[in-house]
C-alpha cells in the first residue's frame, strides 16, 4: 500500500492530512488520486459510502486548482445539501494551508445573498446543489465558463431527484474541453445515463465489488406481521443496548410517527426529514453527531450526506423499493474499519426483496428471532452490570460520606443489596416485558406461497381493495423525466397521508394520466401545488372523463401515447 507521499501529493495537502490524523490512504484513494493528478481524463468510480471518495476527488482538485485565480475552475454537484456541507467542508479542512483558495458551498435553504456576496470574491471551487446553482445561473451570478473539472458526487441521487433538467442547463454553461469525474456507490441506470451523456470515453474503476456492500456488515432480517413493526423494532433496540443508530423509513410522515412513538417511549430520539428547516436539520444532525442522541429516524434523501463513522445499526423500518438504496443505507454503518449490523423488518409477502437484494450484494442474509421480553430484560440487566462496574469511583468526593452510606445498607446482606439495586435501575423494562407476547411469524405462515409478478405495496389506508378511484391529470410528462416511482413518492410523501393506493399511470410525452384513491382527492391535489419538476410548474386537475371506476386489473399493455404502468401502491 503507497503512503499519501509516494501518491504524489504537494507539501501543503499533506500538511493538512497529517494534522488531521490521516495515515494511509484508502483503496479508492490510491487507485483515484495520481490517477487525477497525471491524467486528464473523464472517471467513473464506484466504491461504497464510507471508503473515503471525498478526499479521492477533492485532494487532486485542491492541487490542480491555481489559488492565484479568482475563477471558479472545479464544480462538484452533490444531490442534498447536507453532502453539499460535508463535501465543501473537508474540502476547506484539506486545502487550510494554501493561501489564497477559497471553496464555497451552494445551497437552497440559506441566503442566496450571502452566497452571492461571496461569488462576488472570488471562488475557485464550488460545491453545489443543482437547484440552488441554476437559480443563480438564470439571475446571471454565478460563472463556471471557466470550470477545467466537473465531479458528480452521488451522481445517481441527482436524476432520482428529478435533477436532469437542472443538470443539463448548468452542464451548458461549461467548456466543452473539461474532465468528468463520478463517484457512485453502485453502477445503477442512472449512473450508467450520466456516463453516455456527458463523459467522454471514460476510464472506469471499481473499488471492491461493483454494488456490493461493506464487507464489515452483517445482514440481519426479521419477519414480522404488518400490526408488530413498532413492537419489533423496540425489541431489536432494547436487545442492543448500546446501539448508535438510524432508522430509514419511506415518508416523512412514517418518519415523524416513528421518531414520535420512540420519544414517548422515552428513548433519545429525533427525525430527520425534508420538512424541516436548515436550522433545525442542523441541530438534529449536531445532537447526533455529537451522541446527544441515540437514534435517528430519517428518509432517504434526508439522510444523504450523513457522515458519521461509528454507527452500530442501521435498521430499515421498510425495505426499500430497489436493492441499490438498501446499498445506500447499510453503507452507513460498517465505515472506517468498525463493523456494523444492517436490520430489516420484513413481511411474509416481502421476502423476495430479501432475495433479490441478496443477488445483487453476493451476500447471504440472516433470519433472526425477534428476541422475547426475557431474552431483552438479560441484555439490559448484562448491560447495566457492565456499565456499574467500569464507574471509576472518586474516592475525594465519596470516601467522607462511606460510613453513612455503608450505616444505611447495613441491615442488608449482599443479595438483598444486588436485588434492590437491579430493581431500582432495571423496573421499567421488567415491567413492559412482564407479559410480553412473542412477535415472530409462525413457521406456517412464512411458508405461505407468495404470487410471482407485480407485488402489491404495503397500504396504511383503510377500505380493502374496493375503494374507488378518480383519474387526475397533469400537465408534465416523459419529456419532464417524471417516471412513475418519483409520482407515487410525491404523491404519498408530499401528502403527509402515507400509503395511498395508486392504480394505473399513463405517462405520455407531455402529460400524465394517473388513478388513485378518490377518498383523498383533496389531498392529492393539494400535494402537487406550487411543485416543480425539472424546473416545470405541475398543474392537477381531476381529468374531464373521470368515471371514478373501481380499482383497475394488473397486467396493462402498452399503449401507442406512451407507457403504461400499473402500480398498486
Amino acid at each position: 500500500m503507497k503512503t499519501f507521499v509516494e501518491l504524489g501529493i504537494n507539501d501543503d495537502i499533506l500538511k493538512s492530512l497529517l494534522s488531521l490524523g490521516f495515515e494511509d490512504p484508502t483503496p479508492v484513494q490510491s487507485q483515484v488520486i495520481p490517477l487525477m493528478l497525471e491524467q486528464q481524463v473523464d472517471l467513473v468510480a464506484l466504491a461504497q459510502t464510507g471508503t473515503g471518495k471525498t478526499a479521492a476527488f477533492g485532494i487532486p482538485l485542491i492541487q490542480l486548482t491555481d489559488s492565484r485565480s479568482r475563477k471558479t475552475q472545479s464544480l462538484i454537484l452533490c444531490p442534498t445539501r447536507e453532502l453539499c456541507m460535508q463535501v465543501a467542508g473537508d474540502l476547506a479542512v484539506f486545502s487550510k494551508f494554501i493561501k489564497g483558495l477559497n471553496v464555497l458551498p451552494i445551497y437552497g435553504g440559506s441566503s442566496i445573498d450571502q452566497q452571492i456576496r461571496a461569488l462576488r470574491k472570488g471562488v475557485q471551487i464550488i460545491v453545489a446543489t443543482p437547484g440552488r446553482l441554476n437559480d443563480l445561473i438564470k439571475r446571471g451570478r454565478v460563472d463556471i465558463s471557466a470550470v477545467q473539472c466537473v465531479v458528480f458526487d452521488e451522481a445517481d441521487e441527482m436524476l432520482q431527484m428529478g435533477f436532469q433538467e437542472e443538470l443539463n442547463a448548468i452542464l451548458a454553461q461549461t467548456p466543452a474541453e473539461k474532465n468528468t469525474w463520478l463517484f457512485s456507490a453502485t453502477m445503477s441506470k442512472e449512473v450508467k445515463s450520466i456516463s453516455r451523456r456527458y463523459m467522454s470515453d471514460p476510464v472506469e474503476l471499481t473499488i471492491g465489488r461493483m454494488n456490493a456492500g461493506a464487507e464489515n456488515v452483517r445482514h440481519d432480517y426479521y419477519m414480522v406481521h404488518i400490526g408488530n413493526r413498532y413492537p419489533a423494532l423496540k425489541r431489536i433496540v432494547d436487545n442492543s443496548p448500546d446501539n448508535y443508530s438510524i432508522i430509514f423509513c419511506r415518508t416523512r410522515r412514517e418518519t415523524n410517527e416513528v421518531a414520535s412513538k420512540l420519544i414517548q417511549d422515552g428513548y433519545n430520539a429525533d427525525a430527520l426529514h425534508g420538512e424541516l428547516t436548515q436550522a433545525q436539520r442542523d441541530q438534529v444532525m449536531k445532537k447526533f453527531r455529537s451522541k446527544n442522541l441515540q437514534i435517528l429516524v430519517a428518509t432517504d434523501v434526508a439522510a444523504r450526506g450523513l457522515d458519521v463513522n461509528d454507527l452500530t445499526h442501521v435498521i430499515n423500518f421498510n425495505l426499500p423499493d430497489d436493492a441499490a438504496s438498501y446499498t445506500h443505507r447499510s453503507g452507513r454503518t460498517g465505515r472506517a474499519g468498525r463493523t456494523g449490523i444492517s436490520v430489516a423488518l420484513v413481511l411474509a409477502k416481502e421476502r423476495y426483496k430479501i432475495r433479490q437484494i441478496e443477488k445483487n450484494l453476493k451476500k447471504k442474509f440472516k433470519q433472526c428471532r425477534i428476541p422475547t421480553g426475557q431474552e431483552v430484560c438479560k441484555n439490559q440487566l448484562v448491560s447495566l452490570v457492565d456499565v456499574v462496574t467500569k464507574v471509576e469511583v472518586d474516592h475525594e468526593q465519596i470516601d467522607p460520606l462511606y460510613t453513612e452510606i455503608a450505616e444505611k445498607f447495613a441491615h442488608l446482606d449482599r443479595e438483598e443489596l444486588i436485588k434492590k439495586f437491579v430493581s431500582r435501575e432495571f423496573n421499567r423494562f421488567l415491567e413492559y416485558y412482564k407479559y410480553a407476547p412473542d412477535l415472530n411469524v409462525s413457521e406456517k405462515a412464512q411458508r405461505r406461497p407468495v404470487k410471482t409478478g407485480q407485488p402489491r405495496r404495503e397500504s396504511y389506508s383503510s377500505g380493502g381493495d374496493k375503494q374507488q378511484f378518480t383519474r387526475f391529470f397533469l400537465n408534465v410528462g416523459r419529456r419532464d423525466g417524471v417516471m412513475p416511482q418519483g409520482l407515487l413518492g410525491k404523491i404519498n410523501d408530499a401528502s403527509g397521508i402515507g400509503r395511498i393506493k395508486v392504480g394505473k399511470i399513463d405517462i405520455m410525452r407531455n402529460s400524465v394520466l394517473l388513478e388513485a384513491e378518490s377518498r383523498f382527492t383533496p389531498q392529492i391535489l393539494d400535494a402537487f401545488q406550487h411543485m416543480t419538476i425539472n424546473g416545470k410548474t405541475v398543474s392537477i386537475e381531476v381529468a374531464r372523463e373521470n368515471r371514478g371506476a373501481s380499482r383497475p386489473k394488473a397486467g396493462g399493455k402498452r399503449v401507442s401515447k406512451g407507457r403504461r404502468f400499473n402500480k398498486a401502491a
